[in-house]
């Protein structure tokens, strides 16, 4: 019979049998050896019951793959083995969880974000356009001229017959009053077709002070006269600020109201009359 020390030690006593008598009086004679190497009985006969026949080839028993310290250790190193496959398993599946959740909410902010950037293009098309400009620059100029007290209208060209005049038309009017002075002579076409075109001006740009002085009166020289007329002189707050000698250099000879409003708007002189008539 198997000893505790041999069960400890592991030791595989499963097949071992005794032959009763014959080895407990230590009788080496009282029996023969098998082929295996077992030792029978006189009769030659094995019990089956006292000592089963060794497993056939290939078998393992479930109770010799427990049994002992080492079984239990690989048992438990197994145990071990699956809880880790375990998770790790479960930790793949979480973060492919989590990839698809990300993607998911990713795509649902992109998508956010791109009608959000498609409401601001909108927005800003709209703001842009050239009809809401120009309300807006109408808006905001005639807000301008009303804070600056630009209420007088003129609506004509004066004739300025003495220097004195020509002053006191510029220095007696208000500092927010543009003031523009033609300098002409008689005997240049240009300057009687210029002439009709700030008449023409005059009626659509009621908040400009429009003037006219000829030559010889505002002590021009002769060769002034000839060379640098028409002129157009630009005055603000008793300032000069526009100064146009021979002005056909850039309407030519041949022009119309348009083309001298156009030269006045492009030389910042006055602001398109549609911004706040």
């Amino acid at each position: 019979m198997a000893t505790l020390e041999d069960k400890l030690m592991g030791e595989k006593l499963e097949y071992y049998c005794s032959s009763s008598e014959g080895e407990d009086n230590g009788d080496d004679d009282g029996g023969e050896r098998d082929a295996s190497g077992s030792k029978q009985g006189t009769s030659g006969y094995i019990d089956p019951d006292v000592c089963p026949p060794p497993p056939a080839e290939g078998y393992r028993s479930q109770a010799s793959t427990n049994t002992g310290p080492k079984g239990v250790v690989q048992d438990w190193q197994r145990f071990k083995q699956l809880q880790t496959e375990k998770r790790e398993e479960s930790e793949r599946q979480r973060i492919e969880l989590a990839k698809k959740m990300s993607m998911t909410t990713a795509t649902a902010k992109e998508e956010e974000e791109r009608k959000r950037q498609e409401e601001i293009d909108a927005e800003l098309d709209e703001l842009m356009s050239e009809d809401f400009l120009q309300q807006y620059q109408k808006k905001r100029m005639t807000e301008m001229l009303r804070q600056c007290g630009h209420i007088k209208q003129f609506g004509k060209v004066f004739q300025l017959t003495t220097h004195e005049e020509f002053l006191d038309f510029i220095e007696n009017e208000n500092k927010h009053t543009t003031v523009i002075i033609h300098i002409y002579d008689k005997n240049i076409s240009a300057c009687a077709t210029l002439n009709r075109c700030m008449d023409t001006l005059a009626t659509e740009y009621l908040s400009i002070k429009f003037g006219k002085i000829c030559s010889s009166v505002a002590g021009m020289s002769r060769d002034f006269r000839a060379n640098g007329l028409p002129a157009l002189l630009v005055y603000k707050a008793q300032v000069l600020i526009g100064n146009f000698v021979r002005v056909t250099d850039d309407l030519s000879d041949d022009f119309f109201p348009s083309d001298v409003e156009s030269f006045l708007i492009e030389n910042g002189i006055v602001v398109d009359k549609a911004l706040y008539n």
